[in-house]
């Protein structure tokens, strides 16, 4: 297999192989193997000091209180079935890692987390197909003054033909590797886009996220562009989210919905989950600061905790396709670009299997916009307001048994360390310095 893959890798012009991972602050890092040293390294990879999973991501340097620290060493073995070369870095390659010690998957490595959700669906006959729908911004500019790439309205053409040029190199790369796209369109904010992709297995949706994420930014920089997932940028325009769309599988079939327009049990008992953890999810769909600026009323975002049939404020919107007889998947829109999408994905499948397991009973759809009731309205209906920071969501986590018992007490612990030391460093930032810190980060 080495012989054969680092002939491949030459015949490509390859020179550097990058390890990649996606850390507990969302930060995207790699190490690169020449393509001389790979051989008798493509199983083992490269080595990490332990204490990179407790990184908050404002800063390198250890989270107090993370239970890491400069003793100790993993290795992040690639996954070769990831493998591509870079389409925006001639002579380079990405493959994904796992992170491995003494052998054995590491507690620590958010993938393996995910991974271990979805053995746990395939144990109740279940598979999970996902999908991220980033939203993201085109800036002029450096990180210490930003202006958008345009100031169009929602979907103007105007946009598209301000910004052909970058879109068509980026949907290029994107399915130079593999991902299949969707739809585009000009998003509300100025200068905001949103490019879809198609739905795939769990892992892989996580897995085309991260590429997603990298190649997006990459691609803007060749154009003199930053492109940014901060959920939160401009006061007065749109924030960014990353709804994640999922449906519920048995074997080929999908069972989201039951044949007659309506949500299917199992799909009902899910949603409940979600809802049910959803506070303390949030410390892994929404973890930064700067998402509870985007998560308000109004504002389209899933600011408060009920589901709906099409309805766009509610935290899990159930959207209805007219040419087919049943709801395929559903969405949760409290999701944003400073989520680790391993994370976020493996905390709504876990929340949602509980809500299998327990039979949780799904509450009744909003069928109108929760800010436009009374608080009265509101507690008779069930409907919540979701954390308005992220200390809330830390602390409903840090009582959550069912999701720190998912995630494992190491990374539960690392993970709330990381999230306690982001909220410190930026609870009393104003929006200007938290986009300056965050800016090239997500």
């Amino acid at each position: 297999m080495a012989d054969s893959l680092i002939d491949a890798l030459k015949n490509q012009g390859i020179q550097f192989v990058r390890v990649v991972w996606c850390d507990n602050g969302n930060v995207i890092r790699g190490k690169a193997i020449h393509i001389d040293a790979l051989a008798g390294r493509e199983m083992i990879g490269v080595g990490l000091s332990a204490a990179q999973q407790a990184v908050p991501v404002m800063m390198d340097a250890v989270a107090p209180g993370s239970g890491l620290g400069p003793v100790g060493e993993v290795w992040l073995v690639p996954d070769w079935s990831t493998l591509q070369p870079l389409p925006y870095a001639p002579g380079h390659a990405r493959v994904l890692g796992d992170m491995v010690s003494q052998g054995e998957p590491w507690p620590w490595c958010t993938r393996q987390f995910l991974r271990r959700m979805m053995h746990q669906a395939g144990e109740m006959g279940l598979t999970i197909q996902a999908a991220f729908e980033p939203e993201f911004y085109l800036l002029k500019g450096d990180t210490g003054a930003i202006t958008p790439a345009d100031r169009t309205p929602f979907a103007a053409t105007l946009a598209m033909d301000l910004h052909w040029e970058v879109i068509n190199d980026i949907a290029a790369a994107l399915s130079a590797q593999g991902l299949k796209i969707e739809q585009y369109y000009p998003e509300s904010g100025p200068g905001q886009q949103e490019i879809s992709v198609s739905y795939t297995e769990a892992l892989a949706a996580a897995d085309q996220h991260v590429v997603y994420r990298e190649t997006v930014k990459a691609i803007a920089r060749r154009h003199g562009l930053i492109a940014s997932f901060v959920p939160k940028l401009f006061e007065q325009a749109a924030g960014s989210g990353c709804h994640l769309h999922l449906s519920l599988w048995q074997g080929d079939r999908n069972i989201t919905g039951n044949g007659q327009g309506e949500l299917s049990a199992p799909a009902a008992h899910f949603i409940a989950g979600i809802l049910h953890h959803l506070p303390a999810l949030m410390a892994l769909t929404t973890p930064s600061p700067n998402s509870y600026r985007r998560l308000q009323p109004q504002s389209w975002s899933g600011a408060y905790r009920t589901w709906g049939v099409d309805n766009r404020e509610a935290a899990v919107r159930v959207p209805t396709n007219a040419t087919l007889p049943s709801p395929t998947h559903i969405e949760l829109k409290t999701v944003d670009g400073a989520a680790n999408p391993y994370l976020a994905l493996g905390g709504v499948i876990a929340s949602g299997l509980d809500g299998l397991r327990r039979q949780r009973p799904l509450r009744n759809p909003a069928i109108v916009d929760p800010a436009t009731l009374s608080e009265e309205e509101r507690q008779a209906r069930s409907i919540e307001r979701l954390p308005t920071s992220l200390a809330e969501a830390v602390a409903a986590l840090e009582n959550n048994s069912v999701l720190r018992a998912a995630l494992g007490q190491p990374l539960a612990t690392t993970l709330e360390a990381v999230r306690l030391a982001e909220w410190q460093a930026m609870k009393d930032c104003t929006l200007e310095e938290e986009v300056a810190l965050l800016l090239e980060r997500y």
